[in-house]
């Protein structure tokens, strides 16, 4: 009697510490594996001579302005792993959209192939015009 009120015990006290565990490997996977985020507004200040500007919006969005120098790849396309796996993964790749969600999305994605300075510009092309304005 008294002995399977202790293994019950310590069964329930190890699930909850596997459970803590495995929380803890979720978090420690999802942290490392996230790509760095920035404020549009903060472009001005990397240096884009040893990177690459990629606009993963669609090439309607695209035609109707970007920011110079910027490498049009819709996330929408089924090829966009294929496309974007040409890039010199040794330079840092900026990534934007409309707002930031798909460029979020993609950076995440291109940080999965192996990228590993992926950098997503939060804000995306509407935060670019209002530093414009």
């Amino acid at each position: 009697g008294n002995l399977s009120v202790n293994i019950a015990n310590f069964n329930s006290k190890s699930q909850n510490m596997y459970k803590l565990l495995a929380l803890l490997c979720v978090f420690l996977l999802f942290s490392c594996k996230q790509a760095d985020t920035i404020p549009m507004s903060n472009l001005a200040d990397e240096s884009l001579d040893n990177a690459i500007l990629l606009d993963v919006r669609t090439p309607e969005e695209y035609g109707f302005g970007h920011i110079e120098s910027a490498v049009n790849i819709n996330w929408y396309d089924i090829d966009f792993k294929e496309k974007v796996s040409e890039f010199d993964r040794s330079k840092t790749i900026y990534l934007y959209c409309k707002v930031g969600g798909r460029s979020a999305k993609a950076a995440e994605v291109m940080r999965e192939m192996g990228f590993e300075n992926v950098v997503n510009l939060d804000g995306g092309y509407d935060a670019y015009l209002e530093t414009k304005k």
